[in-house]
């Protein structure tokens, strides 16, 4: 699977599958201490039908670089502080 993640917000992304908008990817708490990544589907699969690593519809990490290397990914982009015509091209 090819995973990617684009930076919507500080904390926040879209997360991509092959290039197709699949779910989402945000954290939670405070920034240094008690801080939670979750990266959670768009669509409520059944269990057979979510794409790998997904065995449940979220997944909760301790750092951002956990998550990704559960994803199988280190791609991460960011359209933060772009304008609409930027993020287009």
């Amino acid at each position: 699977m090819t995973y990617s993640l684009i930076q919507l917000a500080p904390g926040a992304y879209d997360l991509l599958l092959k290039g197709e908008i699949v779910g989402s990817v945000v954290r939670s708490g405070a920034r240094r201490s008690d801080t939670c990544w979750t990266a959670e589907l768009i669509e409520d699969l059944p269990e057979s039908k979510r794409p790998a690593p997904f065995a449940e519809i979220e997944h909760s990490f301790g750092t951002l670089q956990e998550l990704c290397e559960w994803l199988g990914t280190t791609e991460v982009k960011s359209n933060f502080g772009l304008s609409p015509v930027a993020r287009s091209s």
